[in-house]
């Protein structure tokens, strides 16, 4: 059996990643998850999968987590950053998924990749933050970096035979989110709860809002730069409601290859799992006839200017798409305990661009840097903003 370490075992797609292990059972082993705080999902999962090794946010986390663990686990359990480490790092873990949400899962994602790990990747922001890094020391190291991320995945899978030197561009899909058809001089009502009723996806709130503003496919892109090593001229995003299709391959001889299927993101977990093969998996098939119709739109730059934002961060290049990431994440946050509104998102994080002087990212130190500095930049601002 392969052995599996889950950071993030506790979320979306760490529930789904331990969904699809038990449908390939007996492949993977899990030996080692990393969550937060959701201490009583962690204890049903020890109880479960029997892992040697589990991660929790803090120290009172772990002492909740030992009351609640039955006595006859004989695994450990460790605390904070150095914790997702450990999980990442697991003498056993030939396989690592990359599911923390936020610039957290950096560290533990290039230690994996060090390791010469394969990484299934789901997380976007430390690609975002640091993706010439983390691809040089994959390459270094013989690492592979597999996407999860639907739009990513449905790349790879458009482009398994072909040579880089054969695409003319790739096309990301994205659904509009909430507000496709809201008129832009609404926008400054949007409301928490209709930022976080997605129409197509069910995520947590953090991706759920970057959804809304486009900033997750303004993310997408600068992972996609990373990813296919293309630059951001080659890289579309495409307004798709239905869903459908999940990414499109343009090739230099006028020839478009699409990835479609049914919005379970089990598809991607398991076909990074599995790679190069392909195995029966637990979701529906995709009944073309039950579509019906497949729309495809250009994205409004006047009403999601978060995703103009990220291709000049990208195109600024070093540094700054980190400082993207960070005061994005900031201001979701302040959105999500509605301190400031929808439209102060792409405000934020413009401003803080405005103030960044880019360095290059040839070391974690530089990255990390900052991004502590983007997030007091961006504090700051909100602050300013006093709503």
């Amino acid at each position: 059996m392969t052995g599996l370490a889950i950071l993030g075992s506790t979320g979306s797609i760490g529930c789904n990643t331990l969904d699809v292990v038990e449908h390939l059972a007996p492949r993977f082993t899990v030996v080692a998850l990393a969550a937060g705080r959701n201490v009583e999902r962690l204890a049903e999962q020890i109880r479960r999968y029997r892992p040697q090794l589990v991660a929790v946010a803090d120290e009172a986390a772990a002492q909740q987590l030992r009351q609640l663990v039955a006595p006859d686990w004989t695994g450990d359990i460790a605390v904070g950053v150095e914790g997702m480490v450990a999980v990442a790092t697991h003498p056993a873990a030939a396989v690592v998924m990359s599911a923390v949400v936020g610039g957290r899962g950096l560290l533990p994602t290039l230690r994996a990749i060090e390791l010469g790990r394969r990484v299934c990747i789901a997380n976007k922001e430390p690609l975002v933050m640091a993706g010439e890094l983390m691809m040089r020391r994959a390459r270094e190291c013989q690492a592979e970096v597999l996407p999860v991320d639907s739009e990513h995945n449905a790349l790879h899978q458009c482009l398994r035979g072909n040579a880089r030197t054969e695409v003319y561009r790739l096309v990301l899909t994205a659904s509009g989110g909430p507000f496709r058809t809201l008129p832009v001089e609404d926008f400054p009502r949007i409301t928490l709860a209709e930022a976080l009723r997605h129409p197509t996806w069910t995520m947590g709130r953090k991706i759920t809002i970057d959804s809304a503003t486009l900033m997750n496919k303004g993310l997408e892109v600068i992972e996609a730069r990373w990813l296919y090593d293309l630059p951001p001229e080659q890289i579309e995003v495409v307004i798709h409601p239905q869903s459908v299709v999940h990414s499109l391959v343009a090739f230099v001889d006028g020839s478009t290859m699409a990835q479609l299927g049914v919005a379970d993101m089990r598809h991607p977990i398991q076909y990074a799992l599995t790679y190069p093969e392909r195995r029966p998996a637990p979701v529906e098939r995709l009944d073309l006839t039950a579509v019906a119709r497949l729309e495809f739109y250009p994205p409004d730059p006047v009403k999601f200017p978060c995703l103009r934002l990220a291709y000049e961060a990208l195109r600024a290049g070093g540094t700054f798409p980190a400082a993207l990431n960070a005061a994005n994440e900031e201001a979701v946050a302040a959105f999500l305990e509605e301190r400031i509104r929808f439209v102060d998102i792409p405000y934020v994080i413009e401003t803080t661009l405005a103030r960044h002087d880019g360095q290059s990212t040839t070391s974690l130190e530089a990255v990390l840097t900052v991004d502590t500095w983007a997030r007091r930049e961006a504090q700051q601002i909100i602050t300013a903003l006093g709503r």
